[in-house]
């Protein structure tokens, strides 16, 4: 379990790099810093929400490899009553997980959206 935490977390921090980059307009050419214009038109709301949203990304990526390595659990369990109730234990919190990021992910942005006076749109 700890080889697939590891990858993902150096995933996560691969693509965090690449998004930041996209974010404040640099894009693939590090030469172009000094004239970049951000990706996200230099409002502190939007350029919130976008690192939020991609935390949250994140999160759903995580959570989601719980629920295949919960479900293999249960699966696998081959009988055993203490394998398998580790594993719905597993597939229950990556669930209640999972919701909690599409909460947050719609609270986020509908309250960011809130403040500009635009309509929230996902």
């Amino acid at each position: 379990m700890a080889p697939v935490l590891g990858l993902v977390a150096v995933f996560c921090l691969f693509s965090f790099d690449i998004a930041f980059a996209d974010l404040i307009g640099v894009g693939d050419n590090p030469e172009n810093i000094d004239t970049a214009t951000p990706a996200w038109g230099g409002s502190a709301r939007t350029a919130i929400r976008v690192i939020v949203n991609y935390f949250l990304f994140f999160l759903g990526l995580i959570a989601t490899i719980m629920v295949i390595y919960g479900g293999f659990l249960y699966i696998t369990s081959g009988g055993d009553d203490a394998g398998a109730e580790k594993g719905k234990k597993i597939l229950i919190y990556s669930a209640i997980g999972i919701i909690i990021i599409l909460v947050s992910y719609a609270l986020v942005n509908t309250i960011i959206e809130t403040g500009t006076g635009n309509e929230p749109g996902f």
